[in-house]
């Protein structure tokens, strides 16, 4: 069967080959197969269930369906770019299988409802799919904050030491993170999750058909309310572009300080050889590729949020032929961020931390001055600013003499603040200062692993 004999009698010389080639969509829409066949399947049922269809030629259907998608599984099936798209190959593959009835499968549809129906589902596949990769990155994170809960590490601000953390909380911040990406997911999952099918090509059908009943067969939550809004809407691709590209940053950061952390500079953390690789020409190198290329993912998928933005900016209702554009950066994206949770997720699972070089990082920088601060304040009863001030001086001294603030003396102290006493020293030192931070969300090490516990419970 020719395209032009599925279009209809209205075209009676067949495209040009560059025509056939831009128009054609199976390269990529064949990745839909799985859902085309169950959209199709529901759609049949019910157009049974409504009398529409003889129960003789809805069987014969279904099961012609079902061989059609055993051909494509086991890699029988061949796909034909002269038949355009995923859902004219099953079709003309049904009528070679079962002859002229499969022709009835299309009543009371058309493409563009298809097309967005089939889109919804494999989304929403995919978004299932990324949530299940999300929770094992979640668990490797909170697992390895908890394990981590008194590691403490330089916190850095304008990547300056700033004050002690623990690694466990750093690794905690992206537990948030990631969250809310899970949250964002689960969102776009609820506004996508109604169903096109019966549409039609925009305005509905006279048929009387029973858009609740393949909405609910399909796992749907409803059908679409509008039948020009059902085939025009792209925006549950974009909601997901955006929300994978946000995801896609936290990723990236988290790579970024990966490649910082196991930089022979730093030395916090060490990777196996399971995600890292060498040099064609230095020998000695171990290069940190799998975070270098998470860190380069969003530039690829906030790209694809671009290209449907601007693809979807101007048009008018309700589909345009500008809408195949869709599916290959959807598909692009969900398969980049993917892959880069994959990655993450095993990453974080192998990294150990440096104990010895975390806490040399702590040696300069003066990360206690805040806890001085805080000590003048409460054991003073100096005003903030004026703490502030007298620690900027003390600070000050201490970089002359080339020592920490820990390591002057009291006398030295009392020239700057004469009501200093020796008491200002138990809030100097690091570990002290990690376990100070008791408030809520803060670093002191029996916060991290209350917080591991109430991240477990809440996201695994």
């Amino acid at each position: 069967m020719t395209a032009n004999e599925m279009w209809g009698g209205r075209f009676a010389a067949g495209p040009s080959a560059i025509m056939e080639q831009i128009n054609a969509s199976i390269d990529f829409d064949k990745r839909l197969f799985a859902q085309d066949i169950a959209g199709s399947k529901a759609h049949c049922a019910m157009l049974v269930a409504h009398g529409i269809l003889s129960k003789e030629d809805g069987d014969e259907i279904s099961q012609g369906l079902d061989k059609v998608l055993i051909e494509i599984e086991t890699g029988k099936f061949e796909f034909k770019a002269a038949l355009e798209d995923i859902h004219m190959n099953v079709e003309a593959r049904l009528r070679e299988l079962i002859g002229d009835s499969a022709g009835r499968l299309h009543t009371a549809r058309s493409r563009n409802d298809q097309v967005a129906t089939d889109f919804r589902l494999w989304l929403r596949d995919a978004i299932d799919g990324l949530d299940t990769q999300f929770a094992a990155l979640h668990k490797a994170l909170i697992d390895k904050a908890e394990k981590h809960a008194d590691v403490v590490m330089p916190g850095f601000t304008h990547l300056q030491a700033a004050q002690p953390v623990t690694f466990g909380h750093h690794l905690l911040a992206y537990v948030e993170m990631v969250g809310r990406d899970r949250g964002r997911l689960a969102d776009c999952r609820k506004r996508l999750n109604e169903c096109p099918l019966g549409a039609a090509a925009l305005a509905g059908t006279s048929f009387p058909i029973d858009r609740h009943m393949t909405a609910s067969s399909l796992g749907f939550d409803a059908p679409t309310r509008n039948s020009m809004d059902s085939v025009a809407a792209r925006d549950f691709a974009m909601e997901f572009l955006a929300t994978a590209s946000i995801a896609a940053v936290h990723l990236s950061r988290l790579a970024e300080e990966i490649v910082i952390w196991a930089s022979q500079q730093f030395n916090f953390v060490h990777l196996t050889d399971a995600f890292t690789t060498g040099s064609s020409i230095m020998p000695q190198k171990k290069n940190p590729d799998a975070a270098e290329l998470i860190r380069a993912k969003p530039g690829r998928i906030i790209g694809s949020l671009n290209a449907l933005l601007v693809v979807m900016k101007g048009l008018p209702m309700t589909y345009g032929k500008d809408m195949q554009e869709d599916k290959e950066v959807t598909f692009d994206a969900a398969d980049n961020l993917s892959l880069a949770v994959a990655a993450m997720a095993g990453m974080v699972e192998d990294m150990e931390p440096n104990k010895t070089a975390m806490r040399d990082g702590l040696v300069n920088g003066f990360p206690t001055a805040t806890d001085l601060a805080d000590w003048l304040v409460r054991v003073l009863n100096m005003p903030f600013r004026d703490a502030h001030h007298v620690t900027g001086s003390l600070v000050a001294l201490a970089e002359k003499n080339g020592v920490g603030l820990d390591e002057l003396t009291l006398g030295d102290m009392q020239t700057v603040e004469p009501r200093i006493t020796k008491d200002v020293y138990s809030v100097l030192s690091v570990d002290a200062s990690v376990k100070s931070r008791v408030s809520f969300g803060g670093t002191a090490p029996d916060n991290v692993r209350a917080a591991a516990r109430e991240a477990r419970d809440r996201y695994l």
